[in-house]
């Protein structure tokens, strides 16, 4: 070594410090890829993510290959600096000098630099590298497996165990940042769809549910005359059946059994009677998402909501459901009646009965949705009664008239936008009166 040219151990450090930019700057990379965008990859074929995905199953034998390339790497070079300090100069401080201009070297070209430049571009810089990495792993094993063993028992010896890590799984509240900040990856419209089908199990069938007051149904108690006529001007696939009252519910009848009805010449109600679908029950409290997948188990698309006591509270649709995630769908001619009146561009009538979370998504308003399911129900929990026409207060920040109640609710609500902030288009009806 004492008689190897300058030059020759000049290139030996600068080879040392390139050794340690690769484990520094690899190690970033390797660490830094995306498990989910790996997964997907090495599922298409991707040669190099496959491997990826093998190396990064054994962690603690990568990471210990990664240490110590990068551990002999800064040794090795330190080592020859000295050398070569002393072989130009055989003052001690020389040698201080060329340490910590080699500790400065080893700081910004051999760590910042290259894990720098891995954060950025990890692909780039990890899958090249597992091609060099899986010959390292086989020639170091017997090493590698002496220094695992060490480190493994120490992490044993503080309670930690390698086998009872848990997988890394993404949450939900994750998954939503992920596809917010997709950005132009995903078309603003799919975005909130994806959003909303997220939203589904936070948010429960009493929230968008027809209320019981607006359900409507065919009562058998009433002429056949007057049935039949109800039968042919209705506008609704599904109909509840019931006799005097909606708590007395006997089924749901469909479009194709009233044509084949109608067409009877001796048809009755007996006849209706025979044709009716078994009624089918929700408990107020089930989520969407669940919701959504006991349609499908029981091939069901609408039930009658319940509370606890068995009451009937409203009525909800598979079509319901699915408006959650991709929108106002339906051409039913219902829809054409508005809860929402336009008067100008800061001030809207809104009836009683609107559904608050259909408010706030038509108008973007930001009413609170963790409490009465109504704006007449939101308006009387705020003021703790029932209020006279002309009166005025703020909710949420936005303004309220009060212009029409009846004995026990508000019926008709004049609502101002603060700074003329309308919607961006007409809103549409915000709840349908189907069943």
């Amino acid at each position: 070594m004492q008689n190897l040219p300058l030059a020759y151990l000049a290139a030996a450090v600068l080879a040392c410090l390139f050794c340690s930019a690769f484990f520094a700057g690899t190690e970033t990379a390797i660490m830094s890829l995306n498990r989910y965008r790996l997964r997907h990859l090495a599922r298409a074929g991707h040669r190099a993510a496959i491997l990826a995905e093998r190396l990064l199953k054994r962690p603690d034998r990568l990471i210990g290959l990664m240490r110590l390339g990068d551990t002999l790497a800064d040794l090795v070079a330190s080592s020859l600096v000295t050398l070569i300090a002393l072989r130009l100069s055989h003052q001690d401080w020389v040698a201080g000098a060329a340490m910590f201009g080699l500790a400065l070297v080893i700081l910004v070209f051999s760590e910042v630099g290259p894990k720098t430049l891995a954060v950025l571009y990890p692909e780039k810089l990890a899958f090249p590298a597992v091609f060099i990495y899986l010959p390292l792993l086989k020639l170091t094993a017997p090493l590698l497996w002496v220094i695992n063993f060490m480190a493994n028992g120490m992490l044993r010896l503080a309670g930690v165990r390698l086998d009872d890590v848990p997988l890394r799984s993404m949450s939900s509240e994750e998954l939503r940042g992920v596809v917010m900040e997709a950005g132009a990856l995903i078309p603003k419209r799919h975005q909130r769809m994806l959003l909303s089908i997220l939203d589904l199990e936070k948010i429960t069938v009493e929230d968008i549910m027809v209320p019981r007051s607006e359900i409507n149904g065919i009562d058998l108690s009433h002429d056949w005359d007057e049935v039949l006529m109800q039968l042919r001007s209705s506008q609704h696939t599904r109909l509840p059946v019931y006799e005097g009252d909606i708590e007395n519910i006997l089924g749901f009848v469909h479009a194709r059994q009233v044509l084949h009805i109608i067409a009877q010449e001796n048809a009755d109600k007996q006849g209706l009677r025979e044709n009716l679908a078994e009624p089918y029950f929700v408990p107020e409290g089930t989520s969407l998402q669940r919701q959504l997948l006991n349609f499908q188990k029981s091939q069901q698309r609408i039930g009658l909501v319940v509370d606890e006591y068995g009451d009937i509270q409203g009525l909800v649709t598979l079509e319901d459901i699915l408006e959650e995630i991709v929108g106002e769908f339906t051409s039913d001619p219902a829809t054409q009646q508005k809860d929402v009146y336009k008067e100008s561009e800061e001030s809207f009538l809104v009836n009683g009965s609107a559904n608050v979370r259909a408010l706030n998504r038509s108008m973007h308003l930001k009413l609170p949705t963790d409490g009465p399911k109504t704006l007449n129900g939101l308006i009387l929990e705020f003021l703790e009664t029932i209020p006279q026409p002309g009166t005025s207060f703020k909710l949420a920040g936005y303004s309220l008239d009060v212009v029409q109640t009846t004995g026990n609710a508000v019926k008709t609500v004049r609502l101002h936008l603060p700074g003329g902030a309308a919607p961006d288009a007409a809103p549409k009806r915000t709840r349908k009166t189907k069943s």
